[in-house]
């Protein structure tokens, strides 16, 4: 019999979960956009400048803005399918695992998109692992393998292919904020986080100290709009500990939005879109954020399917574990070595994914 207090605990969760998980879809929406600008800059501005050839050594054959239609790609029962996957490349052991795990579905006649966010802690029996585990395993495999085990292991869980995945780096971002002189972020709560890593010294034994406080440094940001190069930026996005509120997983994702914001906004500035040299430069820097196992013959047609996306109606969800009143579809079980390795997982509440997979595919037929 559950108490009260269990079910005021489960009930917070949920609610958290929710919390985290639409602000992971508006993140998802912003690395689409970036696909979007890569691609489309990719198609468009070597035509632009000198008819088509090689510039900069990004070769435009093969690739038409004319020829190529978004029902030309690779899809299923009318539709194609994309994980969108987010990691930030901190240096450190397990910097693949996927924070970000996004689900995007779109039908390439009418441009309706159903984004679905998946919770980076559902427990995969056939892995004996986590969700966001499956890109990491998979690239020790083999070169390439996180975006295939990846792509599987939703697929599994949601019983609805998955034909290409983007995985968009934050760890990149560095150089491309600095090549566009700096963004303007707009912060929205003063935080001081006073064990920030340091990059280098996480095996450092600080002479003996037990706080190992050579490990860290002390970093504050003050509330209101301000000026951040690179390095800057990442701190901000990147802190972990601050006290309160800041030092939160809803705030991180919070300010990693806001970053992808300001990012957003300088990009698409005339200072730098009328500048050619600029925009090659960011296409080169953008690419090394960005891994994707899309083939070049199919860039034109998803820059047409994204400006298809653009004048449909996005449907946003979340699988979940409920919230107060309703059951969700996912339920965290008590840790047991035997099944979960101990770990704070999420499983399907009905013992197998069937449920899910009936949901989805309502969506979709729906949407």
């Amino acid at each position: 019999m559950i108490t009260k207090k269990e079910l005021k605990t489960y009930l917070l969760k949920g609610r958290r979960l929710a919390s985290r998980y639409y602000l992971q879809i508006k993140i998802g929406l912003f690395f689409f956009s970036l696909l979007f600008l890569i691609l489309a800059l990719r198609v468009i501005f070597p035509y632009l400048l000198i008819g088509g050839r090689i510039v900069g050594g990004l070769a435009s054959s093969g690739i038409s803005l004319v020829s190529q239609s978004a029902t030309d790609l690779k899809g299923e029962n009318g539709r194609v399918n994309f994980l969108l996957l987010g990691i930030s490349d901190e240096g450190k052991a397990g910097a693949e695992l996927t924070d970000t795990i996004i689900f995007l579905s779109i039908n390439p006649q009418t441009g309706n998109t159903v984004m679905l966010s998946l919770p980076r802690d559902i427990w995969l029996a056939s892995m004996r692992a986590k969700l966001n585990t499956a890109y990491y395993y998979g690239n020790q495999k083999k070169p390439g393998g996180g975006l295939i085990l990846a792509k599987a292991s939703v697929a599994e869980i949601l019983g609805q292919p998955v034909n290409y995945g983007v995985v968009i780096d934050f760890a990149g971002f560095e150089k491309l904020i600095d090549l566009l002189g700096g963004v303007t972020v707009n912060v929205a709560k003063s935080f001081t986080d006073d064990r920030y890593p340091l990059p280098g010294k996480e095996d450092d034994d600080c002479g003996g100290d037990p706080e190992y406080g050579c490990r860290y440094e002390s970093i504050h940001f003050e509330a209101g709009e301000q000026e951040m190069n690179g390095k800057r930026a990442l701190k901000y996005v990147r802190s972990r500990y601050a006290e309160g509120e800041e030092g939160t997983d809803f705030a991180r994702s919070q300010r990693q939005q806001n970053l992808l914001t300001a990012i957003k906004n300088k990009i698409f500035s005339p200072q730098v879109l009328i500048n050619p040299l600029k925009v090659v430069q960011l296409v080169k820097v953008g690419q090394q954020s960005l891994t994707t196992d899309l083939p070049q013959k199919d860039f034109g047609g998803v820059v047409k399917l994204i400006l298809k996306m653009r004048a449909g109606e996005i449907k946003a969800e979340i699988l979940n574990g409920g919230a107060e009143g309703k059951e969700g579809y996912l339920i965290n079980p008590q840790p047991n070595p035997k099944l979960y390795d101990n770990h704070w997982v999420l499983i399907p509440r009905t013992g197998d994914w069937q449920a899910v997979q009936t949901y989805v595919q309502d969506l979709l037929e729906n949407h």
